[in-house]
């Protein structure tokens, strides 16, 4: 290696020798498709975790950010990326806010992401998740696709005509596959397709049999939304490559989708592979049957763990009405629209129950109230109901709600449901769980998404946070569940700070049918 690249493979003499005792090299890993604000960590922390992993480079897609703050939170996250290693590139996000009728912290028209067009780390378009803007030749969304030759998309259970319309429209890559029919289509269409493991969005298993010898070139890894505790129990890309070989698959198939497709994706030829004339990004790994990785080289140097600095942070200042009980009482009975969680998933299910809505809690048939509040310009709340959080007392709230970030809390109680908004709102953001007098909290100062805290002291909080949830008999990582609530662009039913939203209508819809 000299000068952070490859020079050759074979007897040379060097001024410095590493012996690696007959371990195995392996190029630095690649993830292909992540919201690094989903972690909770500051870009700096957040990379601090995933070197260890032997990732090397990240592609990131600030959106969450860019909701709440717009221009200034992209050029954070690229001021953020310059003090680490880490080589975070930027895709830009495409859609902010995510629909038309959402209403968060910001608005992005082409012109906005033009500046950005030829800085350092910047490389392409974000997910395209506006399919209906993209169908109907929506100009502004067209004008945004035409900047980058890399776009990336954002289509769940897209297909058919509509499938090959926002294809030739310019969409190259899919990472919203939850089932291997889904996969196939889109990918003998010509997309590349990303194999999401996430917090919630766990795609890995149901997709691995997509992968061939003949298909590993158009298929690598993406985390897209996975916080800081599952990083540093399970691991990052290391972990996809696990589980893809305990599911079947070669290694030899598993490492190419973790560097070199993923490379060739984002047409990064300095990097994916151990060979001259590329970027010396490696990880060392132990000899054991375990895909561990004990050593991670950046540009030839040893990643060493330089340990926590205080980052800069923006802080937004949220302009919330707390809703009052009435605000956010369920008038009525009648057949309502329920949101039903999916294990393992982030899409939902419009489901339909009778239901009478003074008798909300509904704890037989886990029926609970969500609530969502506007926490930008004050213009109250929207409620909704859902079944699947498991909760059986107390409530939990949080700031972290794709994509807009106004505040979602789920509740058994009115009080409960208002209490943790308002902690929320005090601590400036961040996730709470109340019961009773008892009040769990891990603030996120940084723009209500992230935490000024090293990863070692988020990771603790989200473990006494996981503890109460338990307590209160809540699904395992329910905030990441309680985050996506509001997702407009995502099947079937949401709910935003207007009320119950139909993604596949695309449209508002009453609670009660």
């Amino acid at each position: 290696m000299k000068d952070g690249y490859v020079i050759g493979i074979g007897d040379y003499q060097g001024k410095r020798r590493y012996d690696l005792a007959g371990a195995r090299v392996v190029p630095g890993l690649i993830d292909a498709h992540v919201h690094i604000e989903s972690s909770l960590l500051t870009p700096a922390e957040y990379a601090r975790l995933v070197l260890a992993c032997g990732t090397t480079t990240v592609i990131a897609d600030p959106h969450e950010i860019a909701n709440v703050y717009g221009v200034p939170g992209i050029e954070y996250m690229l001021a953020e990326a310059a003090r680490t290693p880490l080589d975070i590139l930027v895709m830009l996000p495409s859609c902010v806010p995510a629909t038309p009728l959402d209403a968060g912290g910001a608005v992005l028209a082409a012109g906005d992401l033009a500046r950005f067009r030829g800085r350092e780390g910047v490389i392409g378009l974000a997910e395209v998740m506006n399919v209906p803007g993209v169908l109907m030749g929506d100009p502004d969304l067209q004008a945004k696709m035409d900047l980058f030759d890399l776009v990336d998309g954002h289509a769940p259970l897209l297909s058919g005509k509509e499938l090959n319309a926002y294809i030739y429209a310019g969409v190259q890559s899919d990472h919203e596959c939850t089932a291997l029919a889904e996969a196939r289509e889109k990918l003998l269409r010509g997309m590349y397709i990303m194999i999401r493991e996430g917090s919630t969005e766990q795609n890995l298993h149901d997709l691995l049999p997509l992968v061939d010898a003949c298909t590993a070139a158009r298929c690598c890894f993406a985390t897209d939304d996975r916080h800081a505790d599952m990083l540093a129990r399970e691991g990052h890309i290391d972990d996809c490559i696990r589980k893809a070989v305990a599911g079947g698959l070669e290694i030899e198939l598993a490492l190419r989708m973790a560097t070199l497709s993923a490379a060739d994706r984002f047409g990064l030829h300095d990097r994916g592979a151990i060979a001259p004339g590329r970027l010396a990004d490696f990880c060392i790994i132990d000899d054991s049957d375990r895909f561990s990785v004990v050593r991670t080289f950046k540009r030839g140097v040893e990643v060493v763990d330089a340990g926590y600095r205080s980052p800069t942070c923006p802080v937004i200042p949220m302009r919330v009405r707390i809703p009052e009980p009435e605000d956010i009482r369920i008038a009525g009975r009648g057949e309502a629209r329920v949101i039903g969680i999916v294990p393992g998933q982030i899409v939902t299910r419009d489901l339909r129950y009778s239901v009478d809505g003074a008798a909300i809690p509904d704890t037989t048939r886990d029926i609970l109230k969500v609530v969502v509040t506007d926490r930008y310009q004050a213009s109250g709340s929207g409620v909704g109901l859902v079944q699947g959080s498991g909760l059986q007392e107390g409530a939990i709230a949080g700031s972290v709600s794709h994509d807009s970030h106004n505040i979602v809390a789920v509740g058994l109680n009115d009080a409960d449901i208002i209490r943790a908004i308002e902690e929320v709102v005090r601590l400036g953001g961040g996730l709470v769980a109340v019961s009773g007098d008892d009040v769990t909290a891990l603030p996120l100062e940084c723009a209500g998404l992230m935490s000024v805290l090293s990863y070692e002291e988020v990771v603790d909080r989200l473990g006494a946070l996981a503890e109460h949830t338990r307590r209160l008999g809540a699904i395992e990582n329910p905030f990441m569940y309680l985050s996506f609530l509001a997702l407009t662009v995502i099947p079937e039913l949401r709910v935003t700070e207007r009320g119950v939203f139909d993604a596949r209508a695309f449209a508002d819809v009453p609670l009660f049918l």
